[in-house]
Order: C-alpha cells, then sequence, then structure tokens
C-alpha cells in the first residue's frame, strides 16, 4: 500500500480541512480500537487488526487524521476485482460532518487503485443512517445475511456498488 500512499501525497489537497488519509500501522491500533468500541456492539479486537495487517494480503486498512489525531479508520479485503468492506468507522466525536462519506470516498479509490471494478458490504438492517450513506454512494441491497450480527442475532443487509467509469464515487461526489 505504500505506492498507493505515495500517490496520496502527490495528489494531497485536504481542501484546507487538515485530513490525512494514509495507511493504518500497528502503532494504529490503540486509536483504532478506542472508535472500534464506540462505534461497534462487537467490536474487533487488537489481535484481529494486528492479524489483518500483518498476515492477510488481501487487507487494506486505512485511517484518516485530523491534524495528526486518527478520527477514523476503513479496511476491506481485494480479491482479484471485488473489494469487500470490512470495517469502516468515525470516531463519535466527529460524526455527523460528512467525514464518513470521505472516508468512504477514500476506500473507493483505494479499491480501484487496487483493481477492483466492484464493492460490497454488510450493515444492519436497522442502520438507516449507514444504509443512506451508502446508497448515495452507488451501493444497492442484493440480499440479506439472517442472524448476521452476533450480539443480537439481528440480520445483515447485503449491498453492492459499481466501482469506477463514474460510478458510485462520481455520483455521491455530484450530490
Amino acid at each position: 500500500m505504500a505506492d498507493y500512499d505515495r500517490l496520496r501525497e502527490q495528489a494531497e489537497d485536504d481542501g484546507g480541512d487538515g485530513l490525512v488519509f494514509r495507511s493504518m500501522r500497528m502503532e494504529d491500533i490503540p486509536s483504532i480500537i478506542a472508535i472500534e468500541h464506540e462505534a461497534f456492539t462487537s467490536p474487533w479486537t487488537s489481535d484481529a487488526f494486528a492479524n489483518e495487517l500483518t498476515h492477510n494480503h488481501f487487507a487494506r486498512y486505512m485511517v484518516m487524521q485530523l491534524h495528526g489525531e486518527i478520527i477514523g479508520y476503513g479496511g476491506m479485503w481485494i480479491i482479484m476485482d471485488e473489494a469487500h468492506v470490512t470495517n469502516i468507522a468515525v470516531s463519535g466525536a466527529f460524526r455527523g460532518r460528512k467525514l464518513g462519506a470521505r472516508l468512504l470516498s477514500e476506500l473507493q479509490k483505494l479499491a480501484t487503485f487496487f483493481g477492483a471494478t466492484r464493492m460490497t458490504l454488510e450493515v444492519r438492517v436497522s442502520n438507516e443512517i449507514a444504509q443512506s450513506l451508502y446508497r448515495k454512494f452507488g451501493f444497492e441491497p442484493s440480499g440479506i445475511r439472517p442472524g448476521y450480527y452476533s450480539d443480537n442475532n439481528e440480520d445483515a443487509l447485503i449491498m453492492w456498488a459499481e466501482l469506477g467509469r463514474g460510478g458510485a464515487e462520481g455520483r455521491a461526489q455530484s450530490q
């Protein structure tokens, strides 16, 4: 992912808002875990993130920083031409500022950079705020995973989006 980081540095234009997107590193995990616990009822562990960063060659994870502070992160697995979002979260203190949209846009750019043409994710059927964001990025419902979430046996809505060629990212930026 170092090549993507170099590309981002060359094209970096944070619009003066101080946001920086970069690859997640092992030393970021404590900050990631704090956000993970704020955002999810069944958070991933430090070991799970460490394994993703060190042993999963399909995994691509990034952090979103504001003036050096990690305020969000996202991750996905890229297998062949498909990207599967594993997690995306913004710190509670920074929600409601369209930063989730910025993060999702960066994930889509990263997926395209690594050759993905489609992106998928699961979202709780009760999480209408996230579903609305995903729809703005071209995601469409394609099925249900019954009892997917182990904390309360809630179903997951499966969503897919086409990437590139004026697809999901272009639609979201024009709205």
